[in-house]
């Protein structure tokens, strides 16, 4: 990716699950935009990695181990980014879990998790980071999916997580906005070289039907989300709020996929 039409220079952006896929691709684009970049997620390992490819980008980064289904985890990893970065500028919520699962298959437990890490998780980074956020001025920016709008077969859970994630995000779009807060979110298509992509198509075959659905015919890329998170916390977009914008190549418009054909029973599901 070459460097960004932006400037985030002297800017605190702090990202949920930014250690992998979508996530990082996002925080290391803010990276190359001259932002400070604090990144969380479960495992440290993931996040030594990730912090030290944004220092490799040039900018001064910060990696914190913390659960977001745990908000007092996420309390104090924002708390510990805001003493050494400042306020926070832009903030992204993208940590997510998925799998394929028929809703008579899919047990209690593995409804929770999807509910708790997507929507509970997106709910905590939120509500935790708001007393932190630079008033006014910051852009906060949840990363959805089509299944909050389509529903999906064999998805139950992550429709519900993830239609509670754009609501949550049209309300506090709301609530916010009387304090120079704009709320967006991101709803990405198939994206290429993703976890997501993995367990939702796991197969060649898989992949090519997922492809064959999108508008553009082709797998989107991390930049393609990455440049709509920069858009979206750039002057460009300063009367955007409460929006879910779809970066997806088209495919929502063709309604939810049917995911029965790339179905593996799970041991727990």
């Amino acid at each position: 990716m070459t460097n960004p039409p932006f400037s985030f220079s002297g800017q605190h952006v702090f990202v949920a699950g930014g250690t992998s896929g979508i996530n990082l691709g996002i925080a290391q684009a803010f990276a190359r935009a001259g932002a400070r970049v604090s990144v969380m997620s479960r495992s440290p390992d993931k996040v030594q990695q990730a912090e030290a490819s944004l220092q490799a980008l040039g900018a001064q980064a910060l990696g914190i181990s913390a659960d977001v289904r745990d908000a007092a985890a996420v309390q104090a990893a924002l708390t510990q980014a805001h003493a050494q970065f400042g306020p926070i500028d832009v903030l992204v919520s993208g940590a997510a879990g998925n799998f394929i699962a028929p809703a008579k298959d899919l047990s209690a437990n593995g409804f929770k998790t999807v509910v708790d890490i997507d929507l509970n998780g997106t709910f905590h980074v939120l509500r935790m980071a708001y007393p932190l956020l630079r008033k006014p001025g910051a852009s906060v920016i949840s990363i959805s999916a089509p299944q909050g709008v389509n529903p999906t077969m064999y998805q139950v859970h992550a429709c519900a997580a993830k239609a509670g994630i754009d609501m949550m995000t049209r309300v506090l779009a709301l609530e916010w906005g009387e304090v120079g807060v704009r709320v967006n979110a991101i709803s990405p298509g198939p994206i290429a070289d993703t976890e997501g992509m993995r367990r939702l198509a796991p197969s060649p075959e898989a992949l090519q039907r997922a492809t064959d659905t999108v508008p553009l015919q082709r797998m989107g890329s991390l930049d393609d989300v990455a440049h709509m998170a920069l858009f979206l916390s750039s002057p460009l977009a300063s009367y955007v709020t409460g929006a879910i914008i779809p970066v997806d190549g088209g495919a929502a418009l063709r309604g939810g996929r049917d995911m029965r054909a790339s179905y593996v029973p799970r041991a727990e599901a």
